[in-house]
């Protein structure tokens, strides 16, 4: 079964100190039960590493209450760092970990980082928890390949997005054919090119889900989420508009929008 979940990343400025009340983790969480999405992933949301165990707990039970399974997503491949984040998904009852290679003062060579792989994917497999590496255009996705299948390992897998590599100069069709086999988790946003002013260059950005350059039905027929049990993560590349509130209103129209789009999807392929 493939569910649908929203990140944090679909919260990007709703959650952010650019918007008069900032959303809290916990009311991310109530907006997403709201939708009648039951799942969430907490991505690239560095406070966290400072909550307490109870902190964690109170999360935990808050999800719980809401029929909520979460997720955590960092970056980096550091040993302890890694590791702090498995001890939070132990309470947290996340069995999905997102990282990337780099951090903004780590890159390591490609030795490097199957070594560090090596260090902590045994304490991923006893925890039952996947180590899902994201591609992005900072590590082609060949390369990326080429580490993740010295590993058999299932819990070592990739968090699939097309739409990272692109700035890599890395076609998105090219990217699923090279990761389909060891997905494990997905990144859901649609993406598109527009001309800038004066024809001189383009901006690259997300768009509303179906209306850019994602080839959702050539993703998923290649991954096979639902068969394989990924779920479908939602986030949005949305850029800043002409104030708060309606960039607000906007990030949460996508979303639903992004959703509701998943949805009649998932419905399909039921009456296939």
């Amino acid at each position: 079964m493939s569910r649908i979940g929203l990140s944090t990343y679909a919260f990007f400025w709703r959650m952010s100190s650019k918007v008069p009340n900032p959303l809290s983790l916990e009311q991310m969480l109530q907006q997403t039960a709201g939708m009648d999405v039951s799942v969430f992933q907490i991505c690239d949301y560095p406070a966290i590493e400072s909550w307490s165990d109870a902190q964690l707990q109170d999360l935990r039970q808050l999800a719980d209450k809401l029929g909520i399974t979460l997720e955590l997503g960092t970056r980096g491949l550091g040993t302890a760092h890694l590791r702090r984040y498995l001890h939070m998904a132990n309470i947290l009852d996340a069995h999905v970990v997102r990282s990337m290679f780099y951090t903004a003062d780590h890159r390591p060579s490609l030795d490097e980082a199957a070594e560090l792989i090596g260090a902590v994917l045994p304490d991923f497999a006893r925890q039952q928890v996947r180590l899902c590496l994201e591609t992005y255009e900072q590590v082609n996705s060949g390369a990326m390949m080429s580490v993740i299948n010295k590993f058999l390992s299932p819990w070592l897998c990739v968090c699939l997005d097309p739409a990272n590599c692109v700035a890599g100069l890395e076609l998105p069709e090219q990217v699923i054919a090279n990761t389909a086999a060891r997905v494990g988790n997905l990144h859901i946003k649609d993406f598109a090119f527009t001309r800038r002013d004066g024809w001189v260059g383009f901006t690259y950005a997300g768009c509303l889900m179906g209306e850019g350059l994602l080839d959702y039905d050539r993703m998923i027929a290649s991954v096979r989420p639902a068969e394989r049990e990924i779920n479908q993560i939602v986030e949005h590349w949305l850029p800043w508009q002409d104030d708060a509130v309606l960039t607000c209103e906007r990030e949460a129209e996508w979303t639903r929008r992004t959703v509701e789009f998943l949805r009649s999807k998932q419905d399909q392929e039921l009456y296939q």
